[in-house]
């Protein structure tokens, strides 16, 4: 059975930085695309940042040069570090696995089918 255990929400302030973790089981980790997924209240959730199994990332324009994907295969982890954070990045962020990169997907990156509980980020202004 497949987990995902997300870690290191909290509260910062505006132009502070927070790293997120989540932590899966399962022998196949290294071999399988991870991705962060965030959501506020009433909105839909939103695609933030995938890595391939090959180390290959992709960001939303949102947090493109601030957040950066990475991950450790050999603690089946992966990270996102996010800096210079703004209010509007105040959500719940969601580890999800199995999905990648598409064409046909609205963000360029297709969900997988597996996610965590989420963490909550709250952004002071």
């Amino acid at each position: 059975q497949v987990q995902l255990v997300e870690s290191g929400g909290g509260l910062v302030q505006a132009g502070g930085s927070l790293r997120l973790s989540c932590a899966a089981s399962g022998s196949i980790f290294s071999i399988t695309a991870m991705a962060w997924y965030r959501q506020t209240p009433g909105n839909q959730r939103e695609w933030v940042a995938g890595i391939t199994s090959g180390g290959s990332t992709k960001y939303s324009d949102s947090v493109k040069g601030r957040f950066t994907i990475s991950r450790d295969n050999a603690k089946n982890t992966v990270y996102l570090q996010m800096n210079s954070l703004k209010p509007e990045d105040t959500a719940v962020y969601y580890c999800n696995r199995g999905g990648g990169p598409s064409r046909l997907a609205p963000d360029g990156w297709a969900r997988g089918d597996y996610w965590g509980k989420g963490t909550l980020v709250t952004v002071s202004s």
